[in-house]
């Protein structure tokens, strides 16, 4: 991770460290790095999602574009996926860009940079566009005739993207009752369309964004509501989506969770059963090991990989793979795109299980869930990157580990997008795990202290 750059693009609190300023150096050094690349001045898509910074941040951006020679293209509201889809899709863009914090709250906004092909960019690239938004050479600004230019996209953007996802399930979705969670959030805007062309009788909650109310109490990080409704209105399965859209979970018909990992397994399954599984599966070292089980039961090889989708799709990529994913519902399959897609992942999903005919609960049953204790520890960025790269924590780790004979594990690392250090504990035995948690959290925290101290 870079200065700015994390896991998922450009984080922070919208108008606080996230600034206009930041959004406007952003935009004049993508087009200049992006522009150097290609010869010539680049042509820019800029989607977001429905928080209401949106606007202001995109305005910023579009006028960095413009100030730096490119051509900034607004697509307005539209899911990350689609951006991706639009910009790989449109011969004449150069690079995408989508303002959205995904699953954070409604204060938080983030700038996510896609480039022709639809693939986040490379380390490098957002090394360089780092260098630039430091430091601005008077020669990336403008003027006269050489002065960029903004647009709006017309309706095609959208309608294109709709169209692909439709596709996915060439039987349509009939006879299936399906409650959607918009999170209030980019899907408000594409998932009533998909789920009607396919067929599938769909209820949709949390579809109505007012700019605040995006991820609040509702959406793919908070599912009780839509299980409860789920479990009231006797539906097949419950759809619940991120802000932008790009990742999806699942309520069965019971209103239990069906995870990403779940997701992956039975797709993954169900891949191989008709033939186009290609190699096996990328998942992140996150991953219930009960997947992991379930898809080695199955010969499906598996690659690991650090959190994240963009390294999910490195290694999908390096081995030749076409689906991988991350327990939160990021889920790539690589055939039909080239990121996560939370509502690619839902009708594909959907479609495996109008085509079995069985009940979600059963199409979920056959992976096994080892307990999992995930515990997150607020702490000052300067320390956040330093926990988990300190022996002392990898060594404290490795013996409690060992003390408990490996019957279950122990994986600390940074958050990508915020200022949290995450305690992962897993294994069979449910008191082991949690004993094993509560150690590991004692370790951090007293590490913490230690740093905060100069490391006296």
């Amino acid at each position: 991770m870079g200065k700015y750059f994390g896991t998922d693009g450009i984080r922070g609190r919208a108008n606080d460290t996230l600034t206009c300023e930041l959004a406007y150096r952003t935009g004049a050094a993508l087009a200049h790095v992006i522009g150097e690349e290609r010869g010539s001045a680049p042509r820019i898509l800029i989607g977001r999602d429905t928080r209401i910074s949106g606007s202001m941040l995109e305005a910023a951006l579009i006028a960095g574009i413009c100030a730096a020679g490119g051509a900034a293209v607004s697509l307005g509201v539209l899911p990350t996926p689609a951006v991706a889809f639009v910009t790989a899709g449109d011969a004449a863009a150069d690079a995408g860009i989508v303002i959205s914090a995904s699953h954070n709250p409604f204060g938080d906004n983030g700038i996510k940079i896609f480039g022709a092909g639809g693939f986040k960019l490379t380390d490098g690239q957002e090394a360089r566009i780092e260098e630039y938004i430091d430091a601005l050479p008077e020669h990336i600004i403008k003027t006269g005739g050489a002065i960029g230019t903004a647009e709006r996209a017309d309706e095609n953007a959208a309608r294109s993207y709709i169209e692909h996802i439709v596709r996915a399930a060439p039987e349509g979705l009939n006879g299936l009752r399906v409650a959607v969670d918009c999170a209030n959030g980019a899907a408000s805007v594409t998932a009533r369309r998909i789920f009607a062309e396919l067929g599938a009788e769909a209820v949709f909650l949390a579809d109505k964004p007012d700019g605040v109310n995006i991820n609040d109490g509702c959406g793919s990080t908070d599912m009780d509501a839509l299980a409860s409704f789920v479990r009231a209105g006797g539906f097949d399965i419950g759809v619940a989506f991120d802000g932008d859209a790009d990742r999806c979970l699942f309520t069965d018909e019971h209103g239990e969770l069906i995870d990403g990992d779940k997701v992956i397994g039975v797709l993954a399954e169900d891949m191989q059963r008709g033939g186009t599984l290609r190699g096996g599966a990328a998942v992140t070292v996150m991953s219930n090991m009960g997947l992991l089980a379930f898809l080695a039961e199955r010969g499906i090889a598996v690659r690991t990989t650090a959190v994240g989708d963009r390294y999910v799709l490195e290694e999908m990529e390096r081995s030749g793979f076409n689906i991988g994913g991350e327990q939160s519902g990021h889920v790539i399959l690589r055939d039909w795109a080239t990121t996560g897609d939370g509502q690619l992942t839902a009708v594909r999903l959907l479609s495996c299980l109008r085509r079995r005919g069985c009940r979600a609960s059963e199409l979920a049953a056959a992976i096994e869930r080892y307990p999992q204790v995930i515990v997150n520890i607020e702490v000052p960025a300067e320390i956040k990157k330093l926990i988990a790269a300190s022996e002392s924590v990898r060594s404290k780790v490795s013996h409690m580990e060992n003390t408990f004979e490996n019957r279950a594990r122990v994986l600390v690392r940074p958050s990508g997008t915020e200022n949290k250090v995450r305690i992962m504990a897993e294994g069979k035995d449910p008191l082991v795990v949690r004993e094993l948690a509560e150690l590991a959290e004692n370790v951090i925290r007293i590490e913490i202290e230690h740093l905060k101290n100069g490391g006296k």
